[in-house]
């Protein structure tokens, strides 16, 4: 390609609503422009870049055996209110109606397509194993559409879907998918973690992660240093301390704590570690009737380490708080005579459920509220001043240092973004829409089901967020838009540099590589500038006093300056950089 035939349109400054890198750069860049509301047009130099990455997934997906086709973006409602997912998405399903008033949703995935596909085509255990997938556009509606491509609301995902006729055979599918997804994130040569994680809307009991590391991320990703062990936050175990409880050895004691309503406030004010308080979180759950009317309402009590945070996803997993909510003032003042700030669970007014956390549960002599404004209760114990708690279970995010449940050491903490994510589903869906097959004694059985996502549009975003400097994207050759530039000073006046530049471009071209000779007439400082930006990770310079040496200049855009290279050999000079 030459860049007077290609698409080139660089910004020297990013627009204001830009907060991350990856959205700043790629709109510099001239990748991407904003269309709306997380909705974006890929500009030529962004699309090949998403190219390249939906090669590399189909290469990898059909080497696994999985066998491409494409589901509508458009979906009627039916499908999905068998499995009641229709209502149970909440506002991000986009929900549309046609001109006769009938029901449809805008996919942002398709469970519920694929598993109709297979109730209606697989029949027999003979046509087992089967894997399904799809690059295809999604939509979300995300309440703030933020981050340019990492959080969007329009965006191209690739979703496969695994079938088998039992479980045994449906986690060997899963592990063909979890091994497809290193080699496919190994090829983009990025660093990433796989990490277990939550399966979270989508359902099922086994699952991974891919996350690209990265200071930006929104997730938080444990793993162990000295073990194979990585967890997103939600999935993260916190082991329960070594016991016995300590034994009690303070008296219980009402102690003034005016305007301190906080842990750390109250830790302060009595010179005591943060640890020895515990902060109380109360929840509420509703039970509601088949008209969807609320008849009963049940408060709990949750109890967790003053300098320790909920987990939402492990509370909602506490036997009876599934679909918790967090509880209003008015159910508060009901149930503890007080505001929050102050609350704990002793002399209630009305009773509670309490579920603690595995370190509360240990703790001897602490501190909670009082359940009276500006007093705090000291030297609690349990047994002696109230009985045990209703439910002990892993309520809190693990902190830096907790030992790691492998037993192979602490834990640490780092940042990442996901960009892929791997699922066995079960029967979830295949039970809910009827979706069976006859096995070897012609009984029907429901079809085992797992799926697999990969974020193609957010994937180079994520790879902007670890690779960049301040002069723009430094990309990984196998997704760089192009993978060498060739930029000649002063073409338009030399006979000899234009000579050169075709020459070389011809070699590279005809060695498969994917260049670009910039044939703008650019001045130097500009020409370099832009592809700086956009991040050619290979550079070949070409000039007149250069060529009289017989020589050119290459630099790795991770170089801090150029080399001089023999005409002759650069060839063989940029494939022992791309091999690198």
């Amino acid at each position: 390609m030459k860049a007077s035939q290609f698409f080139i349109s660089t910004l020297k400054e990013a627009p204001a609503d830009a907060e991350v890198v990856s959205h700043q750069l790629m709109t510099r860049a001239g990748l991407i422009k904003k269309l709306g509301a997380g909705i974006y047009n890929y500009m030529p130099m962004g699309l090949r870049v998403v190219r390249k990455v939906e090669a590399i997934v189909r290469e990898e997906m059909n080497r696994a055996g999985a066998v491409e086709l494409a589901m509508p973006v458009v979906q009627p409602a039916e499908l999905w209110q068998e499995t009641g997912r229709f209502e149970k998405m909440g506002p991000e399903l986009l929900r549309i109606q046609d001109r006769h008033g009938r029901d449809f949703v805008i996919q942002p995935t398709s469970e519920e397509v694929i598993t109709d596909i297979a109730r209606q085509e697989l029949r027999s255990y003979k046509q087992l194993p089967k894997n399904f997938y799809q690059i295809q556009t999604k939509f979300r509606d995300e309440r703030r559409p933020r981050f340019g491509l990492m959080r969007g609301r329009e965006f191209t995902m690739k979703d496969a879907y695994s079938f088998d006729r039992d479980q045994a055979a449906a986690k060997a599918s899963y592990q063909v998918m979890a091994q497809a997804y290193r080699r496919i994130f190994d090829r983009f040569g990025l660093t990433y973690r796989a990490v277990a994680a939550d399966s979270g809307a989508i359902g099922g009991d086994l699952s991974e992660e891919f996350q690209v590391i990265a200071a930006t991320g929104e997730d938080a990703i444990v793993y162990c240093p000295g073990s194979d062990y990585a967890a997103n936050m939600e999935k993260a175990e916190a082991l329960a301390p070594a016991g016995p409880r300590g034994v009690a050895t303070q008296p219980l004691a009402k102690t003034a704590t005016p305007g301190k309503s906080t842990c750390a406030d109250v830790a302060q004010l009595l010179n005591v570690p943060l640890n020895t308080t515990v902060k109380s979180l109360v929840l509420a759950t509703d039970e509601t009737n088949e008209a969807g009317e609320i008849v009963k309402t049940q408060v709990w009590l949750l109890l967790l380490r003053g300098d320790h945070d909920m987990n939402e996803i492990k509370a909602g997993k506490v036997p009876g708080l599934a679909g918790f909510r967090f509880a209003t003032l008015g159910e508060i003042e009901e149930h503890f005579g007080c505001k929050p700030g102050y609350l704990g669970p002793l002399g209630l007014k009305k009773p509670v459920k309490t579920v603690v956390d595995r370190d509360v549960a240990l703790m001897a002599d602490w501190i909670c509220g009082a359940n009276e404004a500006d007093f705090h209760m000291t030297g609690v114990n349990w047994g002696r001043d109230l009985p045990e708690p209703d439910a002990v279970a892993d309520l809190r995010n693990v902190v830096a240092g907790d030992a790691s449940p492998d037993g192979k050491g602490e834990l640490a903490i780092e940042r990442g973004i996901e960009v892929g994510h791997v699922f066995y589903l079960g029967t979830k869906y295949s039970r809910a829409m009827n979706a069976t097959f006859l096995d070897e004694n012609g009984k029907p059985q429901p079809l085992e089901m797992g799926c697999y996502g990969i974020g193609i549009t957010r994937l180079p975003a994520a790879a902007i967020e670890q690779n960049h400097d301040e002069r723009g994207i430094i990309w990984p050759d196998a997704i760089a838009p192009f993978t060498v530039v060739i930029c000649p000073i002063g073409m338009d006046r030399s006979e000899e540099v234009k000579v050169a530049a075709d020459k070389l471009y011809a070699e590279f071209l005809a060695a498969g590589v994917d260049v670009l000779l910039d044939d703008r007439g650019e001045r130097p400082g500009a020409m370099f500038a832009d592809w700086e930006l956009i991040g050619v990770p290979h550079r070949v310079v070409i000039g007149d006093r250069g060529l009289k040496e017989g020589q050119v200049e290459y630099q790795h855009r991770r170089d801090s300056a150029a080399t001089k290279v023999a005409i002759t050999d650069i060839w063989a000079h940029v494939k022992g950089r791309m091999a690198v």
